[in-house]
C-alpha cells in the first residue's frame, strides 16, 4: 500500500523567506509611524485656522474668579476645580433665553376679594417716629423733603389676591406660611386647560377625567409638580359682576393629584377651590396638610406642558396666608413671555413722567407733575447741592 508523500521545504529556503518577511514588517512599521506623524502635524496646522468655540458666560465668570486673588478660596467640601457648576451652566444655556410669564395679579384698592373680606387700602407712608431736624411724626414721607417715598397699606386679611394657602388657614395643627420650606421655589408646571368647558358652563367642576386627558397627551403628571387649572376666569378680575358663578376643582380631581400623582400643590384662577356649600375641596386639602394656590392669572399664555414655575411669597411669621408671586419659565421657542436679554432687571426702566399718588393712593406716572428738585434742601442722597454721582 503506497504512502502519501508531502514535500518538506529546504531549511535554507525557509530561513531566507523568514528573513525577508522580517525586513518587510520592519519597513512597514517605520512607514506607518512616519505617516502617523505627518497626519498629526497636518491636523495641528489645520486646527489653528479653524474657528475656535467661544467660552460661555459661565466659563468666563469661573475663569475670572479663579484668576482673581481677591476671591476667597473655595470652602471645604465645595467644588475647587474650575469646572462650570452644573446649575450655572443650566442658567446660561437654558434659563437665560427662556420665556418668563407673570401669573400674578397686582394688589390694588378695590381688587377682587372673597365676600367675607374687605379690600385693602393704600396711601402715603407716614413718619412713625420723629427724627429731629429731618422728619416729624405723622407727616408723609416725600421725595422733596426726605429724598424718598414709602407707601402704607392696610390689609384686612392675608388671604388676598394671588396667594399661597398654607394648611394653617383652616387647620389649627397645620403649617403656617413661614413653615413652608424653601424647596418649593422651582417646580415643573402642568397646566390643565378647561377654559372651553367653563365657557359652556361657568360653574364647571374640573374632574379627574380632565387630568387623565392631559396625561393622554403629555404623559404622567410629574411627582412634585405644580398643577394649575386654566379657566380664564381671571380675565374678569376687575369685573366683580362677572365672577359668579365661578369654576371649581372637584374633590375627586384633588385626591387623584395628591394621592396618586403626589404633586406639590394645585392652583386655580378664582378665589375659592370650589363652589360647594361647605367648600369641601379646600377643607380636604388644608386638613390633610397640602398647600394650594389661588387667584392665578395669565394661564392662557402658558404651555400646557414643558414649563417650570417659580414660587415666591411673603414669609409672615405664623401667617395663615401668603401674598404670592408665580412666574412661569417656558422654553425659548414659546411664543409668549419675556427673556432675560429683553428684560434683564438691572437697571430697570425709568417712568415716563414723575410718580405722583392718585386719589386711590397708588403711585403712577403723572405727565402733568413738576419734577422734584431733590437737592433744594440738604436731604438724603444729596452732596454739594446735587444728587450723589
Amino acid at each position: 500500500m503506497a504512502q502519501a508523500y508531502v514535500a518538506q521545504p529546504d531549511e535554507d529556503e525557509e530561513s531566507q523567506s523568514q528573513s525577508r518577511w522580517n525586513e518587510l514588517s520592519h519597513g512597514l512599521a517605520i512607514l506607518s509611524g512616519a505617516l502617523f506623524c505627518v497626519i498629526v502635524i497636518m491636523a495641528a496646522y489645520i486646527y489653528q485656522y479653524l474657528p475656535q468655540p467661544q467660552p460661555t458666560d459661565a466659563a468666563v465668570i469661573v475663569s475670572l474668579r479663579a484668576s482673581d486673588p481677591s476671591q476667597p478660596a473655595a470652602a471645604e467640601g465645595t467644588n475647587e476645580t474650575n469646572e462650570v457648576p452644573a446649575l450655572w451652566d443650566m442658567y446660561f444655556s437654558l434659563v437665560k433665553d427662556a420665556k418668563h410669564i407673570d401669573l400674578t395679579h397686582a394688589i390694588a384698592p378695590n381688587m377682587s376679594v372673597w365676600a367675607g373680606f374687605g379690600p385693602p387700602t393704600v396711601g402715603a407712608g407716614k413718619v412713625g417716629v420723629g427724627i429731629d431736624g429731618f422728619a416729624d411724626k405723622g407727616e408723609d414721607w416725600t421725595y422733596a423733603k426726605h429724598g424718598f417715598q414709602t407707601t402704607g397699606y392696610t390689609f384686612t386679611t392675608d388671604q388676598l389676591g394671588t396667594q399661597l394657602d398654607p394648611p394653617a388657614h383652616w387647620n389649627e395643627l397645620g403649617a403656617t406660611i413661614s413653615d413652608v420650606p424653601a424647596t418649593v421655589a422651582v417646580r415643573p408646571l402642568v397646566v390643565i386647560d378647561v377654559h372651553k368647558e367653563v365657557a359652556a358652563d361657568p360653574g364647571y367642576f374640573a374632574t379627574r377625567a380632565d387630568c387623565e386627558a392631559w396625561e393622554a397627551k403629555y404623559g404622567e403628571i410629574p411627582e412634585g409638580s405644580v398643577v394649575f387649572f386654566r379657566s380664564d376666569w381671571s380675565k374678569a378680575w376687575d369685573n366683580l359682576s362677572a365672577q359668579e358663578p365661578f369654576p371649581s376643582v372637584s374633590l375627586d380631581a384633588l385626591k387623584f393629584l395628591h394621592l396618586e400623582r403626589h404633586i406639590l400643590f394645585h392652583g386655580h384662577e378664582p378665589l375659592d377651590t370650589d363652589s360647594t356649600d361647605n367648600l369641601e375641596g379646600e377643607a380636604w386639602l388644608l386638613h390633610n396638610n397640602f398647600l394650594q394656590a389661588e387667584g392665578v392669572a395669565n394661564l392662557d399664555l402658558v404651555a400646557e406642558s414643558g414649563c417650570l414655575v417659580s414660587v415666591g411669597f411673603l414669609k409672615a411669621l405664623g401667617g395663615t396666608g401668603g401674598y404670592a408671586r408665580y412666574v412661569a419659565i417656558c422654553p425659548p421657542s414659546h411664543p409668549h413671555g419675556e427673556t432675560i436679554q429683553h428684560s434683564p432687571g438691572a437697571p430697570l426702566p425709568q417712568q415716563t413722567a414723575p410718580l405722583r399718588r392718585g386719589k386711590d393712593g397708588v403711585m403712577r406716572a403723572d405727565p402733568d407733575a413738576t419734577p422734584t428738585d431733590y437737592c433744594k434742601i440738604d436731604t438724603l442722597g444729596c452732596e454739594g447741592g446735587k444728587l450723589v454721582e
